[in-house]
């Protein structure tokens, strides 16, 4: 059965999916003020333009206009910069993404173009253009960045809510999903927050300004922040458009994840309540430490927000396609019969000499093509501490049902040998990785061991693990258990 393998790169103590995630974080604060800051330059050049404010011109010729200019590039360089980490991390992913969206991606740069040039039109020559060519350049700049948004989006939601697109790969179905308007919207108003929130800064930092300017700016600016009253009903329904078992470990299901969720929810809820009622409402002023403390806590909010969206699409990185270890949901039968490490690879194991024995060599093969993306083996979501309590026959155990051991786990793709592997690589480097280690090789012993854990296999199946398949393999396996004795 021919698999795509591609070359693994050792990340060392950090985890990869935290290296990209970390990266993915910055990557979409960054976008989203870049796209919130055309809607802010076009509302205070309509303002100035009617004479409705006597400083919004100044405000965007000075800090702002640059830090737009830089927020964008900044966003183009760690949009590179994640499609390298991406290819190097999940280069499945990235391959079936293009493969099924290229020429919505290839719409994407064209707004993405348009974008950088506009942008760059305004900051170079905005103070020598008319008010309405002003206008209009900004009104392309944020129509351009808001565009780049809705096609991206389109793909990033779609991973975790493809529908129909799963049978019928059609390019609309899967890019119109369930989750694209919610998506969409809330982060639309999330890029118009954010570019208010920074621009309250901006105002603290333009030299020269009396205090009264500064009032006006701050009551101006923070008029963007109206639109966050919909966030509670945005993220309602972008949460109800979720599967119910990905609802489920952001509700509750995950303390990892519904803690980010509470996190993005209550840095959310303490921007919107100060922003709407202090500063719109009350017309209070904000001073420079409380205007970065808000930039801060929507930081926060992005990177809870960020953290579920990633974590809810578990135990696959397209749902009901393709699991988070970048195997097909189709090819889990076949490897359970062929194996896994028993294809040609291209990219041998490197310090091959320091494992004790063949098996061990074995095991770490299938460590580093099913387990590496989301563990390391002693830094971060350490294998080596998340086993370190369970007896080899546990291990042997809830490797074997792994997604029944941890719903949120894909399946073991591997034969029940392959398992052993991986356990006696485990077992060796608890040990502290000695230079003798002894194989599953009595003959008697391998075969009865062998026996159980395809055993362990069979009850757990092929099929990723829901309540009602989890009940029925702690039954069978009970029920195996039972018949032993």
């Amino acid at each position: 059965m021919p698999i795509d393998i591609y070359p693994i790169n050792d990340f060392g103590p950090l985890m990869k999916g935290l290296a990209i995630g970390g990266l993915g974080i910055v990557h979409v604060f960054l976008a989203q003020f870049a796209i919130g800051g055309g809607f802010l330059m076009c509302y205070l050049q309509w303002l100035a333009m009617n004479n409705r404010s006597t400083v919004a011109r100044s405000f965007l010729d000075s800090y702002f206009k640059f830090l737009v200019l830089v927020s964008f590039v900044m966003g183009a360089v760690t949009g590179v910069a994640m499609w390298f980490t991406s290819i190097q991390v999940s280069p499945r992913t990235i391959g079936l993404m293009v493969d099924s969206f290229h020429w919505v991606w290839a719409t994407e740069w064209t707004f993405f173009s348009l974008e950088v040039v506009s942008g760059y039109a305004f900051y170079r020559y905005g103070k020598h253009l008319t008010d309405q060519a002003r206008l209009t350049l900004l009104i392309l700049y944020t129509v351009a960045a808001w565009f780049s948004l809705f096609w991206i989006n389109g793909i990033l939601s779609w991973q975790l809510t493809p529908g129909d697109w799963v049978n019928s790969k059609r390019v609309w179905v899967g890019f119109f999903n369930a989750g694209f308007w919610p998506s969409l919207l809330y982060r639309t108003v999330a890029s118009m927050s954010v570019a208010a929130l920074v621009g309250l800064v901006v105002v603290n930092f333009i030299p020269k300004l009396q205090r009264s300017e500064r009032e006006q700016l701050v009551r101006q600016v923070a008029a963007m922040l109206i639109p966050m009253i919909l966030m509670p009903f945005l993220g309602a329904w972008y949460i109800g458009s979720m599967p119910a078992d990905s609802r489920a470990w952001a509700t509750g299901g995950s303390v990892a994840m519904t803690m980010f969720l509470a996190i993005a929810v209550g840095s959310s809820a303490l921007v919107g309540i100060y922003g709407l009622v202090a500063l719109w409402y009350g017309r209070l002023y904000i001073n420079g430490a409380t205007s970065i403390l808000l930039v801060l806590l929507a930081f926060g909010a992005t990177a809870g927000g960020e953290f579920v969206r990633e974590g809810v699409r578990k135990p696959f990185t397209v749902r009901e396609t393709l699991y988070s270890n970048s195997i097909h949901k189709n090819e889990v039968a076949a490897l359970r019969v062929h194996g896994l490490s028993t294809r040609p690879d291209g990219y041998p194991l490197r310090f091959a000499e320091r494992y004790a024995n063949d098996q061990l060599k074995q095991g770490a093969l299938v460590f580093r093509e099913q387990c590496s993306v989301c563990h390391t083996l002693g830094g971060a979501n350490a294998v080596d501490d998340l086993t370190s309590s369970w007896s080899t026959e546990q291990m042997r155990l809830n490797i074997a049902q792994l997604q029944q051991t941890k719903p949120f786990m894909p399946p073991f793709a591997g034969t029940a040998e392959e398992v052993e592997s991986l356990v006696q690589f485990l077992s060796w480097h608890h040990q502290g990785n000695p230079d003798v280690w002894p194989m599953t090789n009595s003959q008697d012993d391998s075969d009865a061991i062998v026996s159980r854990i395809q055993t362990y296999l069979d009850v757990a199946g092929t099929e990723p693990a829901d309540s009602t398949s989890r009940h029925q393999a702690l039954k069978e396996l009970s029920n195996q258990r039972w018949k032993g004795r």
